[in-house]
């Protein structure tokens, strides 16, 4: 996320073209789909592990709704895709409000056009690594009374925040803004201890280099270190064909749940 994400360029990759590549989608360019596949060329697994994170998106969504949570802030949304959060929501909770927050500017071009006009949402531009000013935003407070349970969404955006933006102070600014029943809905790229897996993921990690917003893996226990505050919810922190997982969401990692290459995890703040 740095100031090439501020502004449209087709020619510097872009990681929400990627993952609407990684998904099948059409919103991308040819250097997207030269870096994405680049990606799989070293990490194959990655197309699928997309599709694995979406899934999990929706199960997590709609395990909140049945909780009871009928307003969701989702940060680092990117390019609208089938299932959406206020559509899951919407299943459960017909009344449920969404907030979508995104510092990308090719993200808000086609989530206003696609998702503005659809009951209790609304899109916002902000920035992850500056979280007050997404609690403070008008738009924001306008549609999500902080006083009562959410849902905060950081899905496979975490990895995008460097260690010099201080991820864990990010973290506990939205912990404390949360009511107590609220709840926070995390994924996150690994790093591999050691071995193949872990060479690949380096050199993945090579490519988002030139990408408007590089990666950053973590090792387990340093996402783990995320939820902190929070309580994990059952499972716990998990790959993510192993969170509630639905036979159609898992046909990919019937034998290898850590392809998915991804932790997950649904914690409560009490």
């Amino acid at each position: 996320m740095d100031q090439k994400s501020l502004g449209f360029d087709p020619h510097t990759p872009n990681v929400a073209r990627l993952y609407d590549y990684y998904l099948g989608g059409k919103d991308h360019f040819p250097a997207d789909r030269e870096a994405a596949e680049r990606v799989l060329r070293v990490a194959p697994e990655t197309r699928a592990a997309a599709r694995a994170n979406r899934a999990f998106l929706g199960r997590a969504v709609r395990h909140l709704a049945e909780a009871g949570i009928r307003q969701f802030l989702d940060i680092g949304t990117g390019l609208p895709a089938q299932d959406s959060v206020d559509q899951v929501a919407a299943k459960v909770a017909p009344d449920s409000r969404v907030v979508y927050v995104d510092l990308d500017p090719v993200v808000l071009v086609h989530a206003r056009a696609l998702l503005c006009g659809r009951p209790g949402t609304v899109v916002v531009q902000g920035d992850l690594r500056k979280p007050r000013d997404i609690i403070d935003h008008p738009e924001v407070l306008g549609a999500i009374d902080f006083s009562q349970p959410v849902g905060v969404l950081l899905v496979a955006v975490m990895h995008f925040v460097a260690e010099a933006d201080r991820p864990r102070e990010i973290l506990a600014t939205l912990r404390e803004a949360m009511a107590p029943g609220s709840y926070l809905v995390l994924s996150h790229g690994v790093l591999a201890p050691s071995g193949p897996r872990r060479a690949a993921g380096r050199r993945a990690t090579e490519v988002y280099e030139r990408s408007n917003a590089p990666l950053t893996l973590r090792e387990r226990g340093r996402i783990l270190e995320l939820f902190d505050g929070f309580a994990l919810e059952d499972p716990g922190l998990v790959w993510l064909p192993e969170w509630h997982p639905e036979p159609a969401d898992t046909v990919d990692f019937v034998a290898a749940p850590d392809s998915s290459l991804t932790l997950c995890g649904v914690a409560r703040k009490l």
